[in-house]
């Protein structure tokens, strides 16, 4: 006796979706310009709290210093406020006297993205 084959159709619900791609929301971190800090303080804070290689933290602390903002990271929200708050926490510039403590940071969204909160 032949085997027969019968062929099952799926339900809907049994058919495999496509993942949609979650896209999640990008912030920058922009360090704001003062009078009361070093280009090495910037220098070696940038270095120190993103990893930014001794060049690129020299060309942001030009920037930072001509336009009076840079952008120093892209991320996620909540790092985004991590590092803010590690900038504010930084301290004060040894090397001025005068300095009352750390440097200024602000969260943006990035253009292109919008928070859903």
């Amino acid at each position: 006796m032949s085997e027969v084959v019968i062929p099952v159709r799926k339900r809907r619900s049994q058919v495999r979706r496509r993942a949609r791609a979650v896209i999640i929301p990008r912030y920058h971190v922009i360090l704001l310009d003062d009078d009361d800090h070093t280009y090495d303080y910037v220098i070696e804070m940038l270095i120190k709290l993103f990893g930014h290689s001794r060049e690129r933290a020299f060309l942001m602390a030009c920037e930072v210093d001509g336009v009076g903002r840079v952008i120093v990271d892209t991320t996620s929200k909540e790092r985004a406020e991590l590092k803010r708050d590690q900038i504010h926490a930084y301290g004060r510039d040894w090397r001025i006297p005068h300095c009352k403590g750390s440097m200024s940071a602000v969260v943006e969204p990035a253009p292109g993205h919008c928070d859903d909160d």
